[in-house]
């Protein structure tokens, strides 16, 4: 495309927010994340209307475009179910060996990988933090801190999300506050 005119851009990413022509929005709440903590008393007795997270995402072409880039962004908030921090699902992607990109913006957080043969190990995510996801890891992020916690992600858009061998297998380890320090279990 060639043209003398200078345009202005579509998609703003100010103070945390992504806003713009094309940005989808999802909420995660207590409701929406069976399976995901292993004390299920406290779970059941949560307010099922309890906001975990939140995750706003650019996707400028079509899942499955071979080439494709998409763009998002995940607030998650702070709280705990049992001993356990309030975290993402959690997933494989549905091409296994598709790569991400995960960065800190705001807070203190886990990352929590694991690979196919369910070994399990953690990265520390805070401002300015880059982590690189490789193919065949799953992934998942706990709000560690006492305040919101953002991050930011790029992936393919062929990579797609396979979220069900998540919920039905879970990750090899679990991420609890023993003592007030973020633990592996």
């Amino acid at each position: 495309m060639t043209s003398a005119a200078v345009s202005n851009p579509t998609l703003f990413f100010n103070g945390g927010i992504l806003q713009g022509e094309g940005v989808e929005h999802a909420t995660r709440r207590i409701k929406d994340l069976d399976n995901v903590f292993q004390d299920t008393k406290v779970f059941g007795k949560t307010d099922p209307e309890t906001l975990v997270y939140e995750v706003s995402s650019f996707l400028p072409v079509a899942e499955g475009t071979p080439g494709g880039l998409y763009f998002g962004l995940t607030h998650i908030h702070p709280g705990k179910v049992g001993n356990e921090y309030f975290m993402t699902k959690g997933h494989f992607h549905a091409l296994i060996d598709r790569a991400e990109y995960y960065w800190g913006i705001k807070g203190e957080g886990v990352l929590i990988l694991m690979n196919e043969n369910r070994e399990v190990w953690a990265e520390r995510m805070f401002p300015g933090s880059l982590h690189f996801i490789p193919g065949r890891v799953a992934h998942r992020v706990a709000n560690t801190g006492s305040q919101l916690l953002s991050f930011g992600a790029s992936w393919p858009a062929d990579a797609g999300h396979n979220y069900e061998e998540i919920r039905k297998n879970g990750f090899a380890r679990r991420l609890i506050d023993k003592n007030g320090i973020p633990t592996l279990i």
